[in-house]
């Protein structure tokens, strides 16, 4: 039933796209570690940046889970299933890197994502992802669900902060600096932006 490809194209590539939302899943090297799963959405917040290179923003939130570990070994697994139409299930297995906001690369990769106003989320990185393994399969337990737009909640939050604002929240939180495992995570302060 499952396909593996060479590079995400196509009818891939269409599919991917097409979603309304993806789960990013990391852990890091200790066997006794926390594994890390977590949705993202945020229509405009996901990128195809090559056949096998993909990108998506990472904003603010209450823990840095998947920062931590690709900083620590970079693996990282996308996911994404059909709610509507035909059933399938995409995974993209390979290696992350976070690009922060004072790295060179940054302003290249935000481009990206015209359709994003990135002061309105607290964006603290980029997250690109090299494909070493894609493969689908066929999703014929996951249950059909409608979409209906995308929450508000996130953008009202945090477009009320600037950079020292962002850097107080983020220091309040017990997981951004550092991990639930102790990894390191968000560099603090929060990198400007170039």
């Amino acid at each position: 039933m499952g396909k593996t490809y060479e590079r995400i194209d196509g009818r891939l590539r269409a599919f991917i796209e097409a979603q309304h939302m993806f789960f990013t899943a990391t852990a890091p090297l200790a066997a006794d570690g926390t594994v890390n799963l977590s949705p993202k959405g945020l229509t405009g917040s996901f990128a195809v940046l090559d056949e096998r290179t993909v990108a998506y923003l990472d904003f603010a939130g209450s823990n840095a889970e998947t920062i931590a570990h690709l900083r620590e070994n970079g693996r990282i697994t996308l996911m994404w299933c059909a709610f509507e139409g035909p059933p399938n299930i995409v995974r993209v297995h390979g290696s992350g890197e976070a690009v922060f906001r004072d790295d060179p690369r940054f302003p290249a990769l935000l481009g990206h994502f015209p359709a994003v106003d990135p002061s309105r989320h607290g964006l603290r990185a980029v997250v690109v992802v090299t494909a070493e393994l894609i493969r689908d399969t066929c999703g014929y337990a996951v249950p059909f669900m409608t979409y209906e737009a995308d929450r508000d909640l996130h953008g009202r939050r945090f477009a009320r902060e600037d950079d020292a604002g962002l850097d107080a929240y983020f220091r309040k939180k017990e997981h951004i600096a550092a991990s639930i495992d102790g990894l390191p995570g968000l560099p603090l302060p929060l990198p400007p932006t170039q």
